[in-house]
């Protein structure tokens, strides 16, 4: 079925230029050149995307989103605004526009925008089944948890993934702010292209330039061949800025441009090459603070903080905390091709009490670390080696007996490649008996096993 599509502009050129691009892809279109008109073709034409100019002459773009968002919301509009009105185009993506494209109509980038937002159309249209929604109850769904929170979040995730607005996500360190970042990408009409993360903080400031937009061969010392740039890696695909809050301030100029032309120019190149890139941001800090201290461009907070999406600590989700404990054991069991640890009761008790200020990532690590300390198979509260400061007064306190570990782990920290020759030496004076090695390090057999499987000792088989 030919996908249609309804143009709403003012001027009767402008309309025939976006008319005709329309039609030599393939699709059906209607035109209406104001508010009145426009809001009785989306019932009777019934379009699969809407493309609104901004200033009509009964009204204006906000008028035609506001109604679609309220009456049709599975019809995605892209607003056409004047030249440098990004102001507009913010303010349009926040009241539910899907896109927005300046005049001049750069007719590559239309056609772009076009078959990115027919693709999000067909996927929700009434009745159909988004083959990209992951259910909330599906427990293939990355983002575990059956907390109030966390269906929120999901709920959340599945609207945001059918706008092209970029999102910035907020969350405490260790809460999954990437995974939610990668489910926004994967529910989206965008799934097909690249999801290209990067930590802001982690790149040299002088190779930042290079990193975001490439260069060219030649255009400086060691630049040997040309080099593409994330922008250009995430071309029809997603950006995620993780930690934007690091880039230095001279970076944070030319990311501003970028993402308000929609073109990036390689070092050393000669002319802007257009991306059609989401770009989706996070970071711990409070860029509020960190706008207001100097340290980062209100204009560009602006650009990126388009729609805010808070993800909730460890310490909301409740009994998200044994779920997502059941999921890590099932993990560690299968990298380490161990019979899994089981949590007992009070291990149980004790992980509902901890405050996690590390989150999920603290708790995937203290899970770890417990089951290279367990004796077989069962996981007590004191294998787990959690903080009593961290601990939640205001519950009853059950105090965790101190825990005597023998052998290695009784002794000072070893550094990892010194541990793995004692582990190697012991291994090969018991000719590879392991159980005589563990006994000989004053280890269980599972702590053993799990350094075994850790070092990639098997391989010296």
């Amino acid at each position: 079925m030919t996908q249609r599509v309804l143009v709403i502009d003012d001027e009767p050129d402008i309309r025939e230029l976006l008319e005709l691009t329309l039609l030599r892809m393939g699709l059906e279109t209607a035109t209406a050149g104001n508010v009145q008109d426009a809001l009785l073709e989306i019932q009777n034409f019934k379009p699969d995307l809407c493309l609104t100019d901004m200033k009509l002459p009964d009204g204006t773009g906000f008028d035609v989103v506001r109604y679609i968002q309220s009456n049709f919301p599975h019809i995605p509009v892209a607003v056409i605004t004047a030249f440098g009105s990004m102001d507009a185009a913010v303010e349009a993506l926040k009241a539910g526009a899907y896109d927005f494209v300046s005049k001049p109509v750069d007719l590559a980038k239309l056609r772009d925008l076009v078959q990115t937002a027919l693709k999000l159309s067909q996927q929700h249209l009434p009745g159909n089944n988004n083959a990209n929604d992951i259910d909330v109850e599906n427990d293939s769904n990355p983002i575990i948890g059956k907390s109030p929170a966390i269906k929120q979040l999901k709920a959340t995730i599945s609207k945001l993934a059918r706008s092209q607005a970029p999102v910035f996500i907020h969350g405490a360190s260790g809460t999954g702010k990437e995974l939610v970042a990668k489910q926004i990408h994967q529910q989206s009409p965008r799934s097909a292209g690249a999801f290209v993360p990067v930590n802001c903080g982690a790149i040299p400031e002088t190779l930042m330039e290079s990193e975001f937009f490439g260069h060219k061969k030649g255009s400086f010392t060691g630049a040997i061949e040309d080099k593409q740039g994330l922008f250009e890696a995430a071309h029809h695909g997603t950006l995620f800025l993780d930690e934007v809050a690091d880039l230095p301030l001279s970076m944070q100029v030319k990311l501003l441009r970028a993402i308000q032309e929609k073109a990036v120019k390689a070092i050393g190149g000669v002319e802007e090459v257009g991306i059609d890139t989401r770009i989706l941001s996070a970071t711990h800090k409070n860029l509020e603070n960190e706008v207001e201290k100097g340290n980062f461009r209100q204009d560009l907070y602006y650009r990126l903080n388009v729609i805010k999406l808070d993800v909730p600590s460890l310490e909301e989700r409740g009994d998200d905390i044994i779920l997502l404990a059941e999921h890590f054991l099932n993990l560690i069991a299968k990298r380490w091709e161990m019979p899994k640890a089981v949590l007992s009761k009070e291990s149980i008790e004790h992980l509902k009490k901890y405050n996690f200020p590390g989150n999920v990532r603290e708790l995937e690590n203290i899970l770890e670390r417990a089951c290279t300390l367990a004796d077989e198979e069962y996981i007590e509260p004191s294998d787990l080696q959690l903080s009593t400061a961290n601990l939640d007064v205001s519950k009853p306190r059950i105090e965790i007996p101190r825990h005597e570990i023998e052998g290695l782990a009784d002794k000072p920290t070893h550094s990892e490649s010194s541990e793995k020759d004692i582990i190697i030496d012991a291994l090969n004076k018991t000719r590879w008996n392991r159980t005589a090695a563990a006994k000989s390090l004053g280890m269980t057999f599972r702590q053993l096993r799990y350094r075994i499987k850790k070092y990639e000792l098997d391989q010296n088989l």
